[in-house]
């Protein structure tokens, strides 16, 4: 399906089991994160992520509740894009370096990114990641 929108993964990270975030009488999440390459327009992406989550049985019901699947557009080269015309749209996404679950697996794969003149790498080292567990890879 990807490769056929014109997406190719170039490299995944491993999965985290992470502590709920925002709602917390939740079970915990798991996160990773992926670097593509894309053919795609920021919108496209994003609405192919959106298309996607709809596809796999996400239901927008709560902010923060349980879902099936959550896929963000983290970043986009080195465009900062903030779309009135299509809010969801706002790259980098605007708390990504607020957040551990997103910067362990995104250091993984990509420590050397700069996000808002910040290293991946060095954002993650400096929040507190206790509580997110790596995950053994499924056989």
């Amino acid at each position: 399906m990807l490769a056929d929108a014109g997406v190719t993964v170039v490299t995944r990270s491993s999965d985290y089991e992470t502590p709920p975030w925002g709602k917390l009488d939740q079970p915990p999440y798991v996160n990773a994160c992926a670097l593509v390459e894309t053919d795609l327009t920021p919108k496209g992406l994003l609405a192919l992520c959106l298309d996607t989550e709809r596809e796999l049985g996400r239901i927008r019901i709560e902010k923060w509740g349980p879902r099936v699947i959550d896929i963000d557009l983290l970043a986009y080269e080195d465009e900062v894009i903030e779309d009135p015309s299509f809010p969801a749209l706002n790259v980098p996404h605007p708390y990504m370096l607020d957040r551990a679950f997103v910067l362990v697996p995104l250091a993984e794969i990509a420590p050397d990114l700069v996000v808002r003149g910040v290293r991946v790498a060095e954002a993650a080292a400096a929040m507190d990641s206790s509580g997110i567990v790596r995950l053994e890879p499924r056989p």
